[in-house]
Parts: C-alpha cells; sequence; structure tokens
C-alpha cells in the first residue's frame, strides 16, 4: 500500500514578524493541528521543537521560504482538507503573504506505506514536476494520479 506525499514551497512576502504577515503566522500552528485532526491525515515534517518545517534548514537554500512536506492517505482525504476546511481560506488569500512568482510551488507522489518523505526528496519531486510537467513520479491537482501510476 501507498500513502499520498505532498510538499509545497513557496516565498514570504516580508520577515515572519513583518505586520503584513501575522495573521499567517497567528494561524500556522492552528491550521497545522488541524491538519493533523484531519481524516486521513497520516504525518507532516516538523523541526525537533514540533514546529512546521519551515524552521529545518533547508536545500532550499532560501531562509524566507515556507516549506510543507505531509502525507495523506489518499487524495481525497487531502483534496478536502486543502478546499473544505479553514485551510481554503489561506489559499485563496496567498497572495497576501507569499510571492507567487517562480518555479512550481506545489507536487504530490506516491510513497510506500512505512517511508517517509524529506526535503530533500520533496525538492526533487518538485524539480522533476517543474522539468517534465505532470508525471505519475510528480503530479499536481490539475493532474492527478492513483498509487498504480494511473491517470484519474
Amino acid at each position: 500500500m501507498f500513502h499520498l506525499a505532498q510538499a509545497n514551497v513557496a516565498r514570504f512576502k516580508a520577515a515572519l514578524d513583518d505586520p503584513i504577515m501575522k495573521e499567517f503566522v497567528d494561524f500556522l500552528e492552528p491550521v497545522n493541528k488541524f491538519a493533523e485532526e484531519s481524516e486521513g491525515f497520516v504525518w507532516r515534517l516538523k523541526d525537533e521543537e514540533g514546529r512546521s518545517s519551515s524552521f529545518i534548514k533547508s536545500p532550499f537554500k532560501d531562509e524566507m521560504l515556507a516549506v510543507n512536506v505531509s502525507l495523506w492517505e489518499d487524495v481525497e482525504s487531502f483534496k478536502a482538507f486543502v478546499y473544505g476546511s479553514v485551510h481554503s481560506y489561506f489559499l485563496r488569500h496567498k497572495k497576501k503573504w507569499f510571492d507567487l512568482k517562480g518555479p512550481s510551488q506545489f507536487v504530490m507522489w506516491w510513497m510506500p506505506k512505512g517511508s517517509l518523505p524529506d526535503l530533500v526528496l520533496a525538492k526533487s519531486k518538485l524539480e522533476e514536476l517543474e522539468k517534465n510537467g505532470a508525471t505519475a513520479n510528480a503530479f499536481d491537482m490539475a493532474t492527478l494520479y492513483d498509487w498504480n501510476g494511473t491517470k484519474l
């Protein structure tokens, strides 16, 4: 069996202590906690103190990057959290806090149950999607694949 891995990376418009980032910062941990309590949630990458993976030394070499990596039981559970929960507010308003220019910022792929992604793998999957477009190895919400590699 497999779990759906996802990674998203976005560049902050300002430092986290800047007033324009206050709403995002104030809700980061509550939204992460809600994700962890959501049906189908399996795991998310955190730093040693249990904070968002944005606090981990990153292979992206940009301290202004917000990085999120998580595992879900299936596409439906992940989509329910992203689009059908409080998270959707932050998705709709991301332009307030993030610079949306640049290469691919979101990628999904399937991983065998029991294995965990890291930032190096997430970076390689983002690069693969950017280079090749959506494939069964690295895809996005517009072009989904099941764990067998069949386009949905």
